[in-house]
């Protein structure tokens, strides 16, 4: 080839890029680069899986409530009387044996148990216990299934934060959220495949990065987006001021036109994603204001979920939404609620975080109910681990904190395909160690996987030589809870 010839290919090629890419910046790519494909693939992918779903789904949708910073399981929904009878004692060395703990609680010499003035009754035909934090948790208490036996290897918040969402410790793996957005795409055109709402429920908890809900190696519109509480819930998605709906049309057909050439030089999947990222933008000016409009909801639905449902950022809030969100048919529904992190204060904080969410968690699962939603619809509520039964720091009644303990923790989970009013799992006297049915966190993700109709075994996407998986090289789906 003329060396001058291919010199002007190259001149080409980059002025192309550079002008593509800056138009990204200038047009919205920001918010752009994380909106979700359009139509479900219902095919193969990397030649390995075979058709989606593999069977079929009980879930069609997922809702997770994930309570970031690590609810204490003992306050909650594992009744361990012996804490109170023997508060201050210390913990048996023969529970306790040679656990890793953090670096907060390292130096203690001593493990004195620790329970506050909680009390815990059984509801419902179930019988599930529930502390007097959850009163309105005993409303659902035949509706869910409380698993109080999950464990994990992560030991402080960032890397079991980013383990139950991705399946791996280390950051840059794929979110669940963009798993499922993969596998099985969206049933609404106007609206992103995965969702995510954040709240906050006390000032200094964990921070939570997008990472949590980023796509990794998959492509970048299976990443999450995250919709802001206010006027303006995706950044950079309306019109910049001087441009109507109908040169918006007519820039991304110029624009579409312009990406395609590119494609077709370079074979980069990822044009294909930007593509549908900017249609998927353009349908959202229109369907995220409908979907998000609250005031038409009448008052039974605002006392059902508590006042809080009518301020923006709130929990109650973001629940209401994700109860909309699910009847528009968006696939994953991520909820962040920061705060639960309790080395101290915990008596007086834990009040504070289960008022918050008590009352809309069980809300979401009774409107869901009494829409018909909640038969296709799984809903999850835990945090990243548990809590240790002894005191970290000070120790009277009223003041303690706990440490971290991912030996056990509780969560519970509602809706499609899995069994209702059942508690799974059993621990020790302490709520240090499991005695029965352990659930690690690669079984509830396969677990969730296998409620959207898919084999985590199967699902994989090549990444630099190897197939990667949700579940990396291990879990089994948790039969025994499923119906």
């Amino acid at each position: 080839m003329n060396l001058d010839k291919h010199i002007h290919q190259i001149n080409n090629h980059i002025n192309r890029r550079t002008f593509l890419n800056n138009g990204l910046l200038s047009l919205g790519g920001l918010a752009l680069s994380s909106m979700a494909p359009t139509q479900s693939l219902g095919g193969v992918l990397n030649g390995d899986q075979g058709e989606f779903p593999h069977f079929a789904p009980k879930a069609k949708r997922i809702i997770y409530l994930f309570q970031s910073g690590a609810p204490s399981q003992m306050e909650l929904f594992d009744y361990k009387p012996k804490l109170k009878s023997m508060f201050g004692e210390e913990l048996p060395a023969s529970v306790r044996g040679d656990q890793r703990v953090t670096g907060m609680t390292s130096d203690q010499r001593s493990f004195p148990l620790a329970m506050g003035d909680f009390t815990f009754d059984q509801y419902g035909k179930s019988g599930a216990w529930f502390s007097n934090l959850l009163p309105y948790h005993r409303d659902i208490a035949d509706d869910i299934c409380i698993i109080k036996t999950m464990y994990t290897e992560a030991i402080n918040h960032d890397p079991a934060i980013t383990f139950i969402q991705t399946g791996s410790q280390q950051a840059g793996r794929p979110s669940i959220g963009a798993w499922a957005s993969y596998g099985l795409g969206s049933e609404n055109q106007n609206l992103p495949s995965f969702v995510v709402l954040l709240s906050r429920g006390q000032d200094g908890g964990q921070p939570l990065y997008a990472k949590l809900w980023g796509n990794g190696f998959l492509p970048s519109k299976n990443q999450g987006v995250m919709f802001r509480s206010g006027h303006d819930p995706v950044l950079y998605l309306n019109n910049p001021p001087g441009m109507d709906r109908q040169s918006r049309r007519r820039m991304l057909d110029q624009l579409a036109e312009l990406n395609e050439s590119q494609y077709h030089h370079t074979q980069d999947d990822e044009i294909q994603s930007r593509i549908a990222q900017y249609e998927m933008a353009y349908r959202m000016q229109v369907a995220v204001p409908e979907t998000l409009d609250i005031s038409n909801e009448p008052d039974y639905i605002f006392d059902l979920y508590g006042q809080d449902a009518r301020q923006p950022g709130t929990f109650a809030y973001n629940c209401l939404l994700a109860r909309k969100l699910a009847e528009n048919d968006v696939r994953f529904i991520q909820l962040y609620h920061q705060g639960w992190d309790m080395h101290g204060g915990l008596p007086r904080l834990i009040k504070k975080l289960s008022k918050d969410t008590d009352q809309a968690s069980a809300a979401l699962i009774q409107d869901l109910k009494q829409r018909g939603l909640l038969d296709d619809t799984l809903v999850v509520w835990g945090g990243e681990f548990g809590r240790g039964c002894y005191s970290q720091g000070k120790l009277t009644p009223e003041d303690y904190g706990r440490d971290h303990h991912p030996r056990c923790f509780s969560i519970w989970m509602a809706g499609a395909g899995v069994k209702k009013g059942i508690t799974y799992g059993e621990t020790d006297d302490f709520s240090y160690n499991i005695v029965k049915n352990p659930v690690h966190v690669h079984d509830l993700q396969a677990t969730i996987l296998h409620l959207m109709g898919i084999d985590h075994l199967r699902f994989t996407h090549k990444y630099q030589g190897r197939r990667f998986r949700l579940t990396d090289v291990h879990g089994e789906v948790v039969k025994d809870i499923l119906t």
